[in-house]
């Protein structure tokens, strides 16, 4: 498209259009995504057109929305191209790599540059997403085992629910049935594999899958197929995977501004002879990281093991009548003729690493698609196409209209 793109050493990357003001209203998406996983019916990063469709991993999160963004700043810089005046502030496309996993990029860039004004991101759901639940996470640990548990693996990253696990155990096949979510195979003579098939999603919003891993940890359970040491390990598992809303542990929590909190354990690994389960939290304000710990803590050593965190970041929210915030939801209420109320959520976005910012679109809220389309992090992730030609619209006028707000 012609711009001058620059490189924030390695972390991320952004090309602007310059205003009248250094200041900047800025756009950032991202550009990595979750893993693959599996349960696909193409390949997953061969993008996929059908029946109104885009199918393919990160159409929707966040590869789709990247490129509307680019579209979008070319509007605008084909508009200055043909007036006789720049826009009133700067206009900067952030394109970051490491959202997914920790943030890092971004926090990387603003070490190194300015806030701009206001920023947004279209990492979410129409109209405005005005705050997000604090994140936590860390590792249940078993003390070692030994005995008939051989292998334990499940899933593909902490922020996805599985749709695959499975384990392999000393057992004699011929005692053991399949279920309708479990399948025992013969690996060797006297082992078996134990293999769990779910329903995947984002961690973010657990309601509607089906976790693999619980699935295999409540068939060996349920069949006697361990030791006294691993009955006890796995027992933690099941308490975790009990609930995706905490209650199982003791940490269910709400408040006025957020969704209840929810828990997910998205990866399950031995390594050493230890079972080590993943966890991942979104929590509202009526509960405190210490909180968590110390509720995981008794969970891990009732089974003699322990818990290790990794991470911690507090609720993010903004006031979501401020002139930007509602600004946008006229804009996407206008072109839509919708009535639409800005909202919080579960899932972490990069706007809470900003002083001024937002997640803006792209999903649409109550939006269906057919049963071959799946939502983001899951299998045959789709985004309808006119979603996204919509999607420019609105961002085309919704910037057009915060360039002309005192910011």
């Amino acid at each position: 498209m012609g711009y001058a793109t620059n490189d924030c050493e390695g972390y991320m990357g952004y090309f602007e259009l310059y205003g009248k003001s250094n200041r900047q209203i800025a756009t950032i998406t991202h550009l990595d995504v979750v893993p693959e996983g599996s349960g696909w019916t193409s390949n997953p990063f061969e993008m996929v057109r059908r029946k109104g469709y885009l199918l393919g991993r990160g159409v929707c999160d966040d590869k789709g929305p990247a490129v509307v963004t680019l579209y979008m700043a070319k509007f605008f810089r084909e508009y200055v191209e043909h007036g006789d005046d720049l826009l009133p502030y700067t206009l900067r496309i952030l394109l970051g790599t490491n959202e997914e996993t920790g943030m890092g990029d971004v926090d990387h860039y603003l070490a190194h540059n300015p806030q701009p004004a206001f920023c947004l991101t279209p990492d979410a759901e129409f109209p405005v997403c005005y705050g997000e639940k604090g994140g936590y996470g860390g590792w249940l640990v078993s003390a070692p085992l030994q005995g008939d548990l051989l292998d334990f693996s499940g899933g593909v990253a902490r922020n996805v629910v599985p749709d695959r696990a499975a384990a392999l155990v000393r057992a004699d096949i011929a005692s053991l049935r399949d279920t309708e979510n479990v399948k025992v195979t013969a690996e060797r003579d006297g082992v078996v594999r134990i293999s769990g098939f779910g329903k995947g999603g984002h961690a973010a919003m657990p309601a509607g899958t089906v976790n693999a891993i619980a699935l295999v940890v409540n068939y060996i359970l349920d069949n006697g197929l361990c030791t006294e040491d691993e009955r006890r390990a796995l027992a933690m598992l099941r308490t975790l995977h009990a609930s995706t809303d905490g209650s199982s542990i003791g940490i269910a929590a709400r408040d006025e501004v957020f969704d209840p909190l929810t828990c997910v354990g998205g990866v399950v690994k031995m390594e050493e002879g230890c079972l080590w389960q993943s966890i991942d939290i979104r929590f509202p304000t009526s509960i405190d990281a210490d909180t968590m710990c110390a509720a995981l803590s008794r969970l891990a050593e009732s089974a003699g093991g322990r818990f290790e965190p990794v991470r911690a970041n507090k609720p993010f929210y903004i006031d979501p009548n401020t002139p930007p915030i509602q600004t946008l939801v006229r804009t996407y209420n206008e072109v839509m003729g919708k009535d639409a109320k800005p909202f919080t959520m579960g899932g972490g976005t990069y706007a809470r690493h900003f002083e001024n910012a937002v997640s803006f679109g792209i999903e649409q809220p109550g939006e269906t698609a057919p049963a071959w389309v799946g939502t983001m992090h899951g299998p045959n992730e789709g985004v309808r196409e006119k979603l996204l030609w919509d999607s420019l619209k609105i961002y085309i006028l919704a910037v057009a209209r915060l360039m002309q707000l005192e910011l």
